[in-house]
């Protein structure tokens, strides 16, 4: 059987009868050592699998499923043939290989995002090119390798001594309404609020195999292709890998530009790396498309809060927040903000909980910096009702209040952080500030010195000059002696 070159086999319109029956012929009557390659989704290969068992039941059938990267496929084989006589053996799941070298491959030396790669090859491939021959004189039946679409190119592309020991090609693409219907899978925000918990490295790798899978096949639709690329970079983003995620994003954006929750999460991607002014320009495409969009408003505030233009990351905010809340529930002039009582609570989805709670907390630490201490403090206590136990709102809280003179306020308030988390140094330095406003040495010192244990130089640093220390500066030798180390 000759090999079709791949350009050509995307525009010819397979038969699958005619294609199943020419693999059935070539496994029916090997001799000795053959290699096939099947480029196919993995349920197509399953039902291949299933069928050619029951076409050839006198053959003795293996199967080989790779569920995770592998660097020597000899060793397998071997194993697996030492135990039971094999006619055919099915493999699949080299992809895992494959995507995992292209994964950990993604940036060059200066940190930079490059494409996916067109040269080197991953260990398995290296070690199938150095090794055809040892397969060929060990083995004596046919290897039936079940792969999807972007794995045969690689394949080609990586390992050329290998391949072209080849017997033949062949290919079972999805029907058009299958296809469509595996890229109408369930979206990944669909499964997040289904089951947050149920996203571990396995199941992101086997979901990104799969969308991978239906990106390569050769009917896939463009409007399809950006959906899955989307798709794909969400899943990035969960397991933190915001470069790659970007990437997708760009994939999905050269297909549909004016799809403005891609050009959102592009910019929390980039948020997440400290690119904040290529974020703020992600969110304010974003915006562009739908002005409305209060989730790239809540990003674009954050993006601004952290370049330090605060008073426009407050604006942003605010109307974030007026957006979210509904026509006459907030108003920028108005800083007697509203908390949401509990049966609204109830109602909203855990996503738009914690946005809402990152955006009053922002809101606040912007306030904060602005010196508007009292909004700041009505803020915190908004995203305090979303997220109780967050010591580093109820800490800045702290500072607000201290800013305004209410020493025992801030004191309770700091008191809160500590029971969350009782060794936070910023929030025992900031307490031993309030008693040293207050007056009370003893307590002072014994917070101060508790942050210094925690981290010398830094709070020791800070003491030396620190005018709300003044009191210590100037009178208290325990003071000077622990500054002095």
């Amino acid at each position: 059987m000759s090999l079709t070159p791949l350009n050509n086999r995307q525009e010819a319109k397979l038969d699958p009868q005619l294609e199943y029956r020419a693999l059935v012929r070539s496994l029916k009557y090997p001799k000795g050592f053959g290699l096939l390659f099947v480029q196919c989704s993995p349920p197509e290969g399953a039902r291949l699998i299933a069928k050619v068992q029951k076409d050839l039941p006198k053959k003795r059938i293996e199967i080989l499923s790779l569920t995770d990267p592998i660097e020597n496929l000899y060793e397998k084989v071997d194993t697996l043939y030492r135990k039971q006589p094999i006619d055919i053996l099915f493999v699949k799941g080299i992809e895992h290989s494959l995507y995992d070298y292209e994964k950990n491959r993604l940036w060059d030396d200066n940190a930079q995002k490059i494409s996916y790669s067109e040269t080197g090859a991953p260990r398995l491939l290296q070690h199938l090119n150095l090794s055809r021959e040892r397969f060929h004189e060990s083995f004596p039946f046919c290897f039936v390798f079940l792969i999807p679409y972007f794995a045969l190119k690689y394949l080609i592309r990586r390992a050329p001594d290998f391949f072209d020991w080849n017997s033949g090609v062949l290919e079972f693409s999805m029907e058009r309404e299958q296809l469509r219907q595996e890229s109408q899978r369930p979206t990944i925000e669909q499964l997040l609020r289904k089951d947050p918990q149920n996203f571990s490295p396995d199941k992101c790798r086997k979901n990104l195999l799969e969308i991978q899978a239906l990106i390569g096949e050769p009917y896939q639709t463009e409007a399809h292709k950006a959906d899955l690329f989307f798709e794909q970079g969400r899943l990035f983003e969960i397991t933190g890998e915001w470069e790659v995620a970007i990437a997708s994003y760009d994939k999905a954006l050269d297909i549909e530009s004016n799809n403005h929750e891609t050009w959102k999460n592009r910019g929390n991607a980039l948020f997440n790396l400290g690119r904040y002014q290529e974020a703020l320009n992600s969110y304010d495409k974003a915006l562009q498309i739908k002005p409305d969009y209060h989730e790239a408003l809540y990003g674009r505030s954050s993006a601004l809060f952290n370049l330090g233009h605060y008073q426009e990351a407050t604006i942003s905010y605010d109307r974030a927040l007026a957006i979210k809340l509904g026509p006459g529930s907030f108003h920028a002039e108005d800083i007697a903000l509203q908390n949401l009582g509990h049966a609204e609570k109830g109602i909203i989805s855990y996503s738009s909980v914690s946005s809402q709670y990152q955006v009053w907390r922002n809101r606040g630490n912007a306030m904060l910096n602005l010196g508007r201490n009292e909004e700041a403090i009505i803020s915190y206590n908004n995203a305090l009702e979303f997220k109780l136990n967050d010591h580093e709102v109820r800490n800045n809280r702290g500072i607000a209040l201290r800013n305004l003179g209410r020493y025992e306020e801030a004191i309770a308030s700091y008191n809160e952080a500590l029971e969350v988390k009782p060794d936070y140094p910023d929030t025992l330095y900031n307490k031993a500030c309030c008693y040293a406003l207050q007056a009370n040495v003893d307590d002072a010192i014994a917070n101060l010195s508790r942050a210094i244990s925690l981290d010398p130089d830094k709070y020791r640093n800070r003491a030396k000059t620190d005018l709300d220390l003044a009191l210590l500066i100037r009178d208290n030798e325990q003071f000077k002696a622990l500054v002095a180390g």
